[in-house]
Parts: C-alpha cells; structure tokens; sequence
C-alpha cells in the first residue's frame, strides 16, 4: 500500500508504480468513491476501449418452468 500526502489545495499525486501499472494519463477522468472510512479513486475508460471485454460469456440461463 503506497501513502501520499494531500496538498493544500486537497490534491494527491498517484504513485509512478500505480499510474504506470493502471495505464493512467494526464488528463484521464476518475471517479471519485466515498465508502465508509475510505477514499476510493476509480478510471474512468472510454466505452469503446471495453468492446470485447465479455466475448465468450456464456449467456445461457437454466430457467424452471412455471406451471
């Protein structure tokens, strides 16, 4: 777990390890998470980087029947 320090104007800069590791680039949008005691920053991807992601899922669903 890495630590970092906010600034006075309430900034942080994310660790070199964690933006290179999650293909992080200036300018990209996070979303910013409050969970109970907890920050949580999230990167918001481009939906056309996400085509694809689930081919291969199987879609199949067992149903009962109703009577």
């Amino acid at each position: 777990m890495k630590q970092v320090t906010v600034s006075s104007k309430f900034q942080v800069v994310i660790p070199r390890e964690v933006r290179e590791s999650m293909d992080i680039q200036p300018g990209i949008r996070v979303q910013v998470l409050q969970y109970e005691n907890r920050i949580e920053l999230i990167p918001s991807r481009d939906p056309k980087s996400l085509r694809g992601f689930i081919k291969g899922i199987d879609t199949e669903v067992d149903r009962q029947n109703q009577q």
